[in-house]
């Protein structure tokens, strides 16, 4: 499958940007892109609405874009179960070019890792008489042939008697826990099917009579062939044994997919280690990343619409690949490290140029995506009220209303409604419903802004919205932050502000500005409120 592409807008979605989002991110899915709208905070009631009259799902939140360890080329799926033989964790490890493997049990819950020293551990110091695998894995690292099978576990001491002359004292020690490895020694072979040991491996391609092969088929031992000489299956039997049978470390760091590349950094500065397990949030395995490993990465890779701001984007964008941009906001700080597409024109909507984009690579619009482009518009332009308004947002407006049979003024009338719940909402949340920041040379201008019908609800508690912003502007240090109850019908906004921002405001928008005074046809943040600020400032 391509590569994710994630398409979202600015931190505090409003309709325009959410619906932009979502009608770019099924334009690209036409055009063979995989593509996926997200936001990057909760939605308002306004948008809320829209999404829910056209039947079209809340898309998901999106954190950040930061680099996280999933998207680093590392050994993905290299581990091993538990109840592996320990000859086939050591080859997957040597083909791997690696010296240790993750374990796993049945569920790829992780285990501990298992390394090439723990194996050089164990013939040097370990016991290497003793055995715990399975049939299945002894008959493949000795290349066997299945004689007589009874049993999938094998378990039991390991002897030989293939060189001993004297077998009187050495045939006391076959019993049901005994694996026997022996060559052509008839005696020997007798002796241990009457004994009913475990588990006969014939060595050098020799084989047990037939007489003394029925009589183990009715004891029920488990018989194997190989044409390995006894030395060398002496020194492969071991290597049979389950990896659970040896010492391996049980507590190591491990790194959660999810992890951020910086904090792995962090990790590999304090622990020193050259390989990290990664795990996801249920502790199952999902391979092993190496310091090498962190050179062959893979950014996020995202769209981004109604913002070109880093400080209004996602979390981290300095280390995704940004590869479209669609806006109608002036040229911000954000830089890329290639070429992109960057669609930006001087109209009242996103969702304008959205709808453009359809047109110019000829793909139909359906008739929720109209009513999401459309939504878009009437948001942003205030249903063309605001002075952003242009003649080529009125003629998209006309055309996505003859498309979708929706009454213009109704629905605007209905979505502003949507959003004027804040009787219900608290002083923080009303204020930033739409929110945004801008840096002007050394300074740092917010502004919040509510589009509602109801002024006077906000009017009368004026004194504790002033402490709001008084309050935030000192703790993130804004030197101004504004706020603008924007009434449609009046064609105007009450403003508010923080009591340190005064001689900026009155510079801005006129002397003698009270608290909570009513500017005549200051609809639009963009194209009113932030340019004033900005030559009041400079």
């Amino acid at each position: 499958m391509k590569e994710k592409i994630y398409v979202f807008g600015h931190k505090k979605p409003d309709t325009d940007s959410v619906c932009s989002a979502i009608s770019l991110a099924y334009l690209k899915q036409e055009l063979g892109v995989n593509a996926e709208a997200r936001i990057l905070s909760d939605i308002n009631d306004e948008t809320r609405y829209v999404l829910n009259k056209f039947k079209v799902e809340i898309p998901k939140i999106l954190n950040d874009v930061k680099l996280q360890v999933s998207d680093v080329a590392y050994h993905k799926n290299f581990k091993i179960n538990v109840k592996e033989s320990v000859y086939n964790a050591f080859f997957t490890m040597q083909r791997n070019n690696m010296s240790s493997i993750p374990v796993v049990d049945d569920n790829e819950v992780f285990l501990g890792s298992f390394a090439m020293k723990d194996i050089a551990k164990q013939e040097i110091l370990g016991d290497n008489e003793s055995l715990v695998s399975n049939y299945t894995l002894i008959q493949e690292v000795l290349e066997a042939e299945e004689i007589l099978k009874f049993d999938d576990d094998i378990k039991g001491n390991i002897i030989n008697l293939d060189l001993e002359d004297n077998i009187v004292n050495y045939t006391k020690e076959l019993n049901e826990n005994s694996i026997l490895i022996v060559g052509n020694r008839k005696e020997i072979i007798k002796e241990a099917i009457n004994n009913k040991v475990k588990l006969i491996i014939v060595t050098n391609g020799f084989e047990i009579s037939k007489d003394d092969l029925e009589i183990a088929d009715n004891n029920k031992i488990n018989v194997l062939y190989t044409k390995k000489s006894t030395f060398e299956t002496l020194l492969k039997i071991g290597f049979t044994n389950y990896i659970e049978n040896y010492r391996f470390t049980k507590n190591l760091v491990c790194v959660n997919e999810n992890t951020f590349v910086t904090e792995l950094n962090d990790i590999i500065n304090k622990t020193k280690h050259s390989y990290y397990p990664v795990i996801d949030s249920e502790n199952k395995c999902l391979g092993l990343i190496k310091l090498a490993d962190l050179q062959d990465y893979q950014p996020k890779q995202v769209m981004l619409v109604d913002h070109n701001e880093i400080d209004q984007s996602a979390y981290g964008l300095d280390e995704a690949d940004i590869i479209d941009i669609v806006d109608h906001h002036k040229l911000g700080n954000m830089g890329t490290n290639q070429p992109i597409n960057f669609r930006n024109m001087t109209v009242g909507s996103t969702c304008t140029i959205v709808y453009e984009l359809f047109k110019e690579n000829n793909i139909d619009i359906p008739e929720h995506i109209a009513g999401l482009l459309l939504s878009g518009i009437i948001s942003d332009t205030l249903y063309m009220k605001s002075p952003t308004t242009t003649k080529h947002d009125e003629r998209v407006l006309k055309e996505l209303l003859k498309m979708t049979n929706i009454n213009g003024e109704e629905f605007a009338i209905e979505m502003f409604k949507a959003n004027d719940a804040i009787v219900t909402k608290s002083i923080d949340e009303i204020i930033y419903m739409d929110f945004k920041t801008f840096p002007v040379d050394s300074k740092m201008v917010a502004v919040g802004q509510v589009t509602t019908l109801n002024s006077e609800f906000i009017l009368k508690n004026i004194d504790e919205y002033i402490k709001v912003l008084n309050r935030d502007a000192i703790n993130n240090n804004y030197d101004v932050f504004m706020f603008c109850i924007t009434d449609i019908f009046k064609n105007g906004s009450y403003i508010i502000y923080n009591d340190d921002a005064k001689v900026i405001i009155e510079d801005a928008f006129g002397n003698n500005l009270e608290q909570g005074a009513f500017i005549e046809e200051l609809v639009s943040r963009k194209k009113q409120v932030v340019p004033a600020l900005m030559k009041a400032i400079k």
